[in-house]
Order: C-alpha cells, then structure tokens, then sequence
C-alpha cells in the first residue's frame, strides 16, 4: 500500500490488521470453562427464545416462500423464521437482533455434525458476542445511516459461532470473518416488507459459507474488519475499533440483550407496557398522543397499517390493542388485526409527535388529561419467557424447556 493510503490509515486510528486477529484469536481460544455462570444462563434464554420463534415462524408467508425457492437451507429458512414476527431479541444498545442469524446457524450445523450441548451454546455465546461488538464499533450512524445491523453485523456471528462449530484455528477464523465481511448486506428500507426476513437469513447463510470456505483453505484479506475499505471504514457511522476487542472474554454485550415480550418492533415496547399497565386509564381518551424519538416515529408512523408486517411496525397499532384487547401477542399482530374495523376506528384516535429529547427505546403518552412517561420496556424474567415459549411451540415446549435446562450436560443435541 503506498505512503497515502497509510496515512489515512493512521488518521482513522486503524494502523494495523489487529482487530481481526484479536477477535479471531479471542472465538478460536476461549474455554468453556472460563465462561461465567451469569452469561451461560442468558445463552440458554437466548437458545429458548430463539427456539420458540423458529417453530412460530415458520408458517409465516414470507418464510414459507423462502423454502420454496431455498428448499434446502435449514440456516437461511430458520433465521428467516426467527425473525418473522418481530419477536426475537435486542441488543439495546446497537438495536441488533443477534440471535436469529447465529441460532440457525448453529441449529443447522448441529444437525449434520455430532454436537454436544456445551459446544452448542458456547458457539452460540461467542457468536453473538461477535455480532453485538461489531455493532458497537459502527454504531452510532449506521443503522442511522440506512444498514440493518441485524444483516450487516450478524454474518460475523454466524460465521463465527460457525467457525467454533467446525474447529478452526485462528488463522482460518480470520479468513472467516474477511469472508464474512464481504457478505455483509441489509439494508433498514427493507423493514415492513417481506423483505425484511431475508436480512438475517443470508447473514446466516453466508456466515456458515465463510466458516466452511476457510475450513478449507479458502484465503480471506489480511484486515477485512480494520482496513481502509474494510467494514469499519466503509460501514461505519462511528469507527470505535476499542468496542471490538476490549475486555474480551471478560466484558460480556449479551447482558446488555433483552429478549421481546411483544411481536413489535422493539422502540414500541415501552409504549405498549404502558398502555397495558395503564389501559382503564387510558382506553376512554378521545385523542391519544404519543411521543416518541423522531427514529421511532420515522420506523413506527404506521395510522394504517394493510397486514401483520406493517402492524408490528405501526404505534397507532400498538396502542390500539393494548387498549382494546388488554394483550399484545401474536393474534393482536395479525392480519386479521390489521384489518378490524374495531381497531382500525381505535387507531385513528392516536397520534404521534415527535421529541429528540426521548431515548429511542422511551415513549410519552398525552391525552385531554392525563400524561404518563414510559422510560424503558419491562426486562423479560425466566417465568414470562417460559409463557411465551409455550404460546409459540405449544405442545413441543415441555420437552424444549427439558433440552436446554439440561443442555450443557448433552452429549448431542438434538433439534427440531
């Protein structure tokens, strides 16, 4: 590379291909053993809820459709599924939906190779431990800037909860991620549309491709990650490579990973918490105004929405229900919801107004009397998330809740 291109390295703060040999390093030497109880456990939540909404999600339209063009991805079609009803994850501070491009990929994995529950969730762990810090290194700016984080960064999860799966070394796990790097897509327009499930199935698709191309010698860029037209400097609203690697193995993004209570986008949580916690008070209201992050509104805005898709992403919607149903589950997101009358007259009662000052996870509520702040969305306990796993698998939760209560204790996983 000539003096220049140098130079402008060093100005980015990016002056050496450390980044991706340290992340490598960090996925190809971590122990078991050394993995907190505390992040075990919200691997196994995460392994949970992932589970649940894959069954749920797989008679969705749009997955359905999928399979029918990918018949035999299990990766592509299970992420896709995860992410179907908007009811998987959030890493709160980056808005990533880590787990549904890394939970396919290992399912998909662990049904070809003979894989022990521990190995299982510790690729599960390291992966989405992947996915949030790379989001933490380009964000803030690039979900702003039109890059769906769940697509752009969970192909490195995947590839490297991958990599782990297959038993790469180091070296290779580097030429992973710079597989992976080049594969990084998905754009935010693409959310309220079926589209939108595509994101996270090609980032689990193309994570396992890249794990399995190094595995067999298959030669990656020397700095896909910290280069001048690597990730970070192409992708990234902030360039913050210390997110990336710092504390490693010892500062652990998946505490910082709430699970959906609801099938909505994740900046209407808030809203709808109180709008249930506060329904008699508010169902009478005449005009309800909510406030919320002008990002919100820009993603929410929805006073009509036509299906379920637009309905999981309409605040009209979402104070609708909650107010007229007392619930906000699946069948409140529905198309059938979409289309009620009864909700479509609650809707127009609601309105939205912007204030830059709110958190984009807060909401306010106004009416003619009463005006209530909604902070933040309630963290989902062991009990309510054991409630919505057996409102999405039915029957197959009991023996789901057995298999990953036990997991780490498996000599091989068996999954559906």
């Amino acid at each position: 590379m000539g003096a220049g291109g140098e130079a402008g390295r060093r100005e980015a703060g990016l002056s050496a291909p450390e980044a991706t040999r340290s992340l490598a390093r960090f996925i190809a030497e971590s122990r078991w053993e050394e993995v907190p109880a505390a992040i075990r456990h919200e691997g196994k939540r995460g392994i949970l809820n992932a589970l649940g909404c894959i069954l749920a999600g797989r008679d969705d339209p749009a997955v359905e459709l999928v399979r029918r063009v990918f018949p035999e991805d299990e990766a592509l079609i299970d992420a896709a599924a995860a992410t179907a009803h908007d009811y998987d994850d959030t890493h709160l501070p980056t808005v990533i939906h880590a787990t549904p491009p890394v939970a396919a990929a290992v399912f998909s994995l662990a049904r070809k190779h003979k894989t022990s529950g521990a190995e299982l969730l510790h690729a599960f762990i390291l992966g989405v431990e992947t996915s949030c810090r790379m989001g933490s290194a380009v964000m803030p700016g690039h979900y702003e800037h039109g890059w769906h984080i769940t697509g752009t960064c969970g192909v490195f999860g995947a590839a490297a909860a991958a990599s782990r799966l297959l038993h790469l070394n180091e070296h290779q796990i580097a030429s992973a991620l710079g597989i992976a790097a080049t594969q990084a897509a998905g754009l935010v327009e693409v959310l309220g549309s079926m589209a939108r499930v595509l994101n996270a199935g090609f980032a689990a698709r193309n994570g396992i491709g890249a794990a399995r191309l190094a595995r067999e010698g298959f030669e990656g860029p020397r700095a896909p990650i910290e280069g001048m037209r690597g990730f970070v400097n192409v992708f990234g609203g902030s360039r913050r490579l210390d997110r990336l690697t710092d504390a490693l193995g010892v500062r652990w993004e998946m505490l910082n990973i709430q699970l959906k209570p609801y099938p909505a986008g994740v900046v209407l949580h808030a809203l709808i918490d109180a709008c249930l916690e506060q329904r008699d008070r508010l169902r009478q209201a005449q005009r309800i105004v909510v406030e919320l992050h002008p990002l919100a509104i820009e993603r929410t805005d929805r006073p009509e929405p036509r299906n379920a898709i637009e309905a999981r992403l309409s605040a009209q919607h979402a104070v609708a229900v909650s107010l007229l149903h007392g619930a906000a589950g699946l069948a409140q997101f529905s198309d059938a919801a979409a289309l009620d009358a009864e909700v479509g007259t609650m809707r127009q009662r609601v309105g939205v107004a912007p204030d830059p000052s709110l958190d984009k996870m807060a909401a306010r509520i106004r009416t003619e009397t009463i005006t209530l702040d909604a902070p933040a969305s309630r963290p989902m306990d062991d009990a309510r998330l054991e409630a919505k796993l057996r409102s999405l698998a039915g029957a197959r939760a009991t023996d789901l809740l057995e298999v990953v209560r036990t997991l780490e204790a498996l000599p091989r996983v068996s999954l559906p």
